[in-house]
């Protein structure tokens, strides 16, 4: 039976997308890494206002590492449909503080979700690692910031924004092949301005500007997306898609969320974004014990 692995520090988060950038997701059977997800916000569809208050947002912080997160996600801005806009200044006042309580404590890696430059600036400033942005760099700066201080990023793709993203999602081309349009315009961008190849990860953005179909179509053609050889980060836990296609509230999607887990890690998926921390780590073993024999 394998060992399976603890959470992991920054140094070695690093050492992971090293190893893992220029090498196709097809031919690396290691577990995928969970990004357990911290929302410090008041309207996210799962969680919001739960962790609003500090103590609360730095205690489940703790619940995460000791469940076993390889990275923790920070946010302080809703993104579900229909989800309006923050200041810059409230999202700080909710992720800095949060971010300075844990790195405090603990040298797990964080990263902070958002796309703002100047709050990723400050949150990298505090202590966060990497930058996970659903807008994929696209506001003013926040290239040139990634290429100075050369931190992982993710680059998710998304149709239009949180607040109108779910009107009336379409696309001219195959789903597939317009996410894969855009990343590869992305990297290239990225690239350019000097950014490293081995700080990017990819996120076909599972939720965002997409049909229940267009969802379903992107985690069964998940290893259409090794072609860029960069690391695959998806986040399916709990979204809408599985509450629609099973009749179930919120609160009752978990065993959706992991069975969606299950087919992305069965096709390398890299990073798994979850609320469940545990429990999508318990399938993520059986499959890992399975790889090893």
């Amino acid at each position: 039976m394998p060992e399976f692995d603890q959470q992991m520090n920054t140094q070695q988060f690093q050492e992971w997308l090293q190893t893992r950038a220029h090498k196709s997701a097809q031919v690396n059977q290691a577990r995928p890494l969970l990004m357990g997800i911290l929302n410090i916000t008041t309207d996210s569809f799962f969680d919001g206002g739960k962790f609003i208050a500090p103590e609360r947002a730095l205690s489940h912080a703790r619940e995460l590492i000791n469940q076993g997160a390889d990275i923790i996600d920070i946010g302080g801005e809703s993104s579900r449909p229909g989800a309006l806009p923050i200041s810059v200044d409230e999202e700080l006042n909710r992720v800095i503080p949060i971010i300075e309580a844990v790195v405090a404590e603990s040298d797990i890696c964080l990263s902070i979700d958002s796309c703002k430059t100047a709050v990723m600036e400050a949150a990298l400033s505090a202590g966060a690692f990497m930058v996970n942005d659903i807008s994929g760099l696209a506001s003013d700066g926040a290239m040139h910031l990634l290429a100075c201080v050369q931190r992982p990023v993710c680059l998710m793709h998304m149709q239009g924004i949180p607040t109108t993203m779910q009107e009336n999602p379409s696309y001219q081309r195959h789903v597939i092949d317009e996410i894969n349009h855009f990343f590869s315009e992305r990297i290239n961008a990225c690239l350019l301005m000097g950014i490293k190849r081995e700080n990017l990860i990819l996120d076909p953005g599972f939720g965002f500007g997409k049909t229940i179909e267009h969802n379903l179509t992107i985690v069964k053609n998940l290893r259409q997306f090794a072609v860029h050889q960069l690391p695959l980060l998806l986040g399916v836990s709990r979204k809408s898609t599985i509450g629609k296609l099973l009749n179930k509230p919120v609160s009752e999607r978990l065993f959706g969320s992991i069975a969606l887990t299950v087919v992305a890690a069965l096709q390398n998926a890299a990073i798994i974004r979850t609320h469940d921390v545990d429990e999508t780590l318990q399938a993520l073993q059986m499959i890992e014990a399975m790889n090893a024999i």
